[in-house]
């Protein structure tokens, strides 16, 4: 799917840049983060501009991110895709993305936490 492709391919180049402000960009507001013990209920792009900037440091030294896409439903609103990372180095990390359709595109409504193929 073309345009899933190409949401993933810009958040790819915004995640490499470490460009919190064009990632905040991809996402929706509001949204919904999910992770084991954690539900975030982002109100304000501001929040997730803070998260981002917060985290580059674990992603020092990482030049690739090639996402894996499956679509896993699609509907009037949007897409759900599960999307396996890799690193350079085999799949790293997984996750659903709920993907809203706007004016100007794709943005993440929520995005969960899912476990590596093994």
């Amino acid at each position: 799917m073309e345009p899933v492709d190409a949401f993933f391919t810009a958040y790819a180049s915004a995640l490499l840049a470490r460009d919190e402000h064009a990632v905040t960009a991809l996402y929706a507001v509001p949204a919904l983060v999910l992770f084991p013990g954690t539900a975030i209920a982002v109100t304000d792009a501001a929040q997730t501009a803070a998260f981002f900037a917060s985290t580059w440091s674990q992603y020092a030294g990482i030049d690739t991110a090639r996402p894996s896409i499956t679509i896993m439903g699609e509907g009037p609103v949007g897409v759900w895709a599960d999307v396996t990372w890799d690193h350079g180095h085999g799949p790293a990390e997984r996750f659903c993305y709920q993907l809203v359709a706007g004016e100007d595109g794709y943005r993440i409504a929520v995005l969960t936490l899912l476990e590596l193929p093994g």
